[in-house]
């Protein structure tokens, strides 16, 4: 045991390797083939079958030998997705097919990645390069693998693609969809959203200052916001439509509604944030509110103010896309996804909800990378 460390996925990886062996056929047409040996037929897999089974029981075994970590990660890497990818481009063509050792081959190769995983969260990099790299290769590879069992269990099964379809299908729409997906990008992100997001959320910051300024606004204005924020969308967009016509204006007025009160709410509360003791000592050097509120209580107030913003950019996203359900022009993602339902082209509006959510992600994640460069004071940006 010297030099063998155990690893449950790998073990239970080579398990379920043995187990797929016992139970035979992977697929229907190789059933029928073995049942009939005189008989050519054509079944998938007949070439790389053994090759899948040593990927990963290879795998799995030089993963629990003491070997450097990277080289563990790199045999489990190129083992689990060059499995997986014999197995989605064998059962192409043979959907519905699959019978059991099929899944539990699939089971066993995202045990190997998940052990990869693993592995990689484990390692504690000195350079900050590397930290970052890791902290991306991670969640890409826990992504892939979501993406990977959706294809190969929909094609394994044959669900059938109006229902449900795989992500290779959706990438295609979206490959060959490229001019419409733009345009609607350009209605909804660049004139909705962006719109309603800069106004909503400033609006939101310059009334929270004010209801910090005035006591009256304070108390009074934040009950009604609570109440103001409850209200369904879905009521709200056909009044905004009504008000502001079927362009995009009616759908920025949504998302100036839907980002306004987070923003509201979260300003206050960071301005109450600074303590006391910080308050006193400004007083001692006869500060004015001025002075106060941006030397210590807006900087006190920042991480509440972008967790605001990240809330925002999901809220915006969501509110445009819906407010077109109810009246825009022939262009926007939520009029493609509500007509494309209708014309049961369900690959297109996937392509519609993959696009929508690489750029809540992106514009996530552009917001995250401003709050640390803003806050990188806080301890929670800089690990205290």
């Amino acid at each position: 045991m010297r030099w063998f460390t155990l690893s449950w996925q790998a073990v239970a990886a080579i398990l379920l390797c043995i187990l797929a062996g016992l139970l035979g056929p992977m697929t229907q047409p190789e059933m029928k083939a073995l049942a009939n040996p005189a008989v050519t037929i054509a079944y998938p897999f007949l070439n790389t079958k053994g090759l899948i089974f040593d990927l990963i029981l290879g795998a799995a075994a030089v993963s629990m030998l003491r070997i450097p970590p990277l080289a563990a990660v790199a045999a489990l890497a190129i083992g689990a997705h060059v499995a997986a990818w014999l197995l989605l481009t064998g059962i192409v063509g043979f959907e519905g097919s699959a019978h059991a050792p099929y899944y539990l081959l699939l089971a066993a190769a995202w045990l190997l990645a998940w052990r990869c995983v693993t592995i990689l969260s484990e390692l504690k990099p000195a350079n900050r390069a590397a930290n970052a790299l890791l902290r991306l290769v991670i969640p890409f590879i826990f992504g892939v693998w979501i993406l990977i069992v959706w294809e190969a269990v929909v094609r394994g099964a044959g669900i059938p693609f109006i229902l449900l379809p795989p992500p290779s299908a959706i990438g295609v729409r979206i490959a060959n969809s490229l001019p419409i997906l733009a345009a609607d990008v350009n209605q909804t992100i660049f004139k909705s959203v962006i719109a309603g997001y800069v106004i909503g959320c400033g609006a939101g910051f310059l009334t929270a200052i004010l209801a910090d300024r005035v006591a009256f606004l304070g108390r009074g204005l934040l009950p009604i916001g609570n109440m103001v924020s409850a209200l369904p969308i879905v009521g709200v967009a056909p009044i905004m439509v009504m008000w502001f016509g079927f362009g995009w204006e009616s759908k920025a007025a949504v998302v100036a509604i839907m980002t306004f009160f987070p923003m509201l709410v979260n300003t206050v509360t960071g301005l109450a944030a600074s303590g006391h003791m910080e308050r006193d000592l400004m007083r001692t050097y006869a500060s004015d509110y001025t002075q106060t509120l941006l030397k210590l209580r807006l900087p006190a107030a920042a991480p509440f103010i972008f967790n605001a913003l990240k809330i925002n950019s999901t809220l915006a996203l969501i509110g445009a896309i819906v407010a077109e359900f109810f009246g825009t022009p022939v262009v926007g993602m939520g009029f493609r996804i509500s007509t494309e339902v209708g014309r049961m082209n369900i690959d297109m509006v996937w392509a519609e909800i993959a696009v929508a959510a690489l750029i809540g992600s992106v514009f996530y994640g552009l917001i995250a990378l401003a709050e640390r460069a803003a806050t990188f004071w806080h301890p929670s940006v800089r690990g205290g």
